[in-house]
């Protein structure tokens, strides 16, 4: 069966939009400061929360070259021997030319489209990749060839462009605690728990995975012998209020006295679940984003008088 069609018995959109021309230029997704998506000679156009100040988690596509399908045998045979664009190769070895354009004369007339090689190119093995694979091959109608791009692989573009808020990590007490106080855990800036990224092969298929915001977790920076978690904390954690329980934070047992910069480094990791649109069974990893910050713990010292 065409891997194509399950984007149209989900109801994930198949469009039927112009034809997709060759592309040759990079899209790339900016994730904050980091670069996390870099598409080469691929007409997929990734849409969403992927950038905006947010975060990614690195993730990465299983298979970072894959072919997409392009222009139909008249369509590509036009673009190969259009003489505006094809004079300079034309000029620099004729013969070579006419042997490369053979090719594309042979499919004339029939029905079916070229498709091309695209690799992300921030994957180390993107390169290597998509090297291994034919410039140019015809395809019939309704039919994917090998490493012909899949559904489930450009909703993987699109895990792969999503992007998370960094928000900022508030503590109770904030700029210094002690040891056995409480310290309440919540997150400030987070805007909408709830993020988005689209893959779109225009006139082919789209593909939409969505992050909702489920859960933070705690890392106090320092051993079960030095400080005891409480990670009951739901979506954003528990701001302290007067008398509120503590089930959101740290409680340090030692002094930091002892520790680099004479700090514990307590890092909050956002948890965001991840579901493709239109319940399509395509399983990911939450993604998961963390923000550290430097928690000084003194001791309260107690003076005894006779």
């Amino acid at each position: 069966m065409n891997p194509l069609i399950p984007a149209l018995v989900t109801g994930l959109l198949l469009l039927s939009a112009p034809t997709p021309q060759p592309t040759t230029g990079a899209r790339t997704t900016e994730q904050g400061r980091t670069r996390a998506l870099t598409l080469e000679h691929s007409g997929i156009q990734v849409t969403g929360d992927v950038g905006k100040g947010g975060k990614s988690d690195g993730y990465r596509i299983k298979r970072p070259c894959w072919y997409e399908p392009g222009l139909s045998a008249d369509e590509m045979l036009k673009f190969q021997t259009d003489s505006k664009t094809q004079f300079a190769r034309v000029k620099a070895d004729e013969e070579s030319f006419t042997k490369f354009v053979k090719q594309f004369k042979d499919k004339k007339g029939q029905p079916g489209r070229w498709w091309t090689p695209a690799y992300d190119a921030s994957d180390p093995n993107g390169a290597t990749c998509w090297a291994g694979l034919e410039l140019f091959i015809f395809v019939p109608p309704n039919d994917t060839p090998p490493s012909g791009i899949t559904f489930e692989q450009l909703a993987e573009i699109a895990r792969a462009a999503i992007t998370v808020p960094q928000p900022t990590v508030k503590l109770s007490p904030d700029a210094k605690t002690f040891v056995n106080l409480p310290t309440f855990v919540w997150l400030e800036g987070i805007g909408q728990p709830r993020r988005t990224a689209t893959a779109t092969l225009p006139g082919i298929m789209s593909a939409t995975v969505v992050a909702t915001l489920q859960n933070i977790k705690i890392d106090a920076g320092a051993g079960k012998d030095r400080a005891e978690v409480r990670e009951q904390c739901g979506a954003t954690g528990k701001p302290y209020a007067k008398g509120a329980a503590f089930t959101c934070g740290v409680q340090y047992l030692r002094s930091s006295i002892d520790q680099p910069r004479q700090v514990y480094q307590l890092t909050v990791t956002t948890v965001w679940p991840v579901t493709v649109a239109g319940g399509v069974p395509v399983q990911f990893a939450p993604v998961e984003v963390g923000v550290t910050r430097d928690v000084p713990v003194g001791e309260v010292q107690s003076n005894v008088r006779p």
